[in-house]
C-alpha cells in the first residue's frame, strides 16, 4: 500500500449479497480499495462547503490577495493512522454567528459524513476560522483618479 493511501476494513456482512453473488470464492472477497489521504481530504471540504455557515478561499496568487468565498470549498488537511483521521480545516464564517456553536456543529457533521462515507473514524477536527463574511461585503467600485 502506498505512503499516504488508507486501505478500507472488508465490508460487513451485512453488505453482502446473501447469495454471495458478486464476491469470490473462500474469503469472500475479491481485492482490497485503497483510498488516498487527497481524497479524504476532498471529501471533508465537500462536507464543510454543504453547510450553508461555512465557506472557504478564492482569489489570490500562492496565498496573498485570497479572500473570503462562502461557496469556495475550504482548504483541508488530514493525518491518517491506520483507520483513524484526524483533519484540520480552514473556513470562512458569515458574521453575525455564534462562532462556538458554528464550528461545533461544523466539526459533528464532519465527523460523521467523513466516517460514514469513507469508513475513515475521525477523531478529531481542527477548525481555523481566518474570515468573517458579512452579507455587507459586497464587492465595493473603486474610482481611480
Amino acid at each position: 500500500m502506498n505512503a499516504g493511501a488508507h486501505a478500507l476494513p472488508p465490508e460487513p456482512p451485512s453488505f453482502r449479497p446473501a447469495d454471495g453473488a458478486g464476491y469470490g470464492a473462500g474469503d469472500g472477497s475479491r481485492g482490497r480499495t485503497e483510498l488516498a489521504v487527497k481524497v479524504i481530504e476532498k471529501i471533508a471540504g465537500e462536507v464543510a462547503r454543504e453547510e450553508s455557515s461555512s465557506g472557504g478561499a478564492s482569489g489570490g496568487f500562492m496565498g496573498i490577495g485570497a479572500r473570503a468565498d462562502m461557496s469556495a470549498r475550504p482548504k483541508t488537511s488530514v493525518e491518517l493512522t491506520g483507520n483513524v483521521a484526524a483533519l484540520t480545516i480552514e473556513v470562512a464564517m458569515p458574521y453575525p454567528v455564534p462562532l462556538r456553536q458554528a464550528a461545533g456543529r461544523l466539526r459533528q457533521r464532519i465527523m460523521s459524513r467523513v466516517t460514514e462515507l469513507t469508513g475513515v473514524q475521525v477523531r478529531q477536527v481542527d477548525i481555523r476560522i481566518l474570515w468573517l463574511k458579512s452579507g455587507r461585503d459586497a464587492p465595493a467600485r473603486r474610482v481611480l483618479l
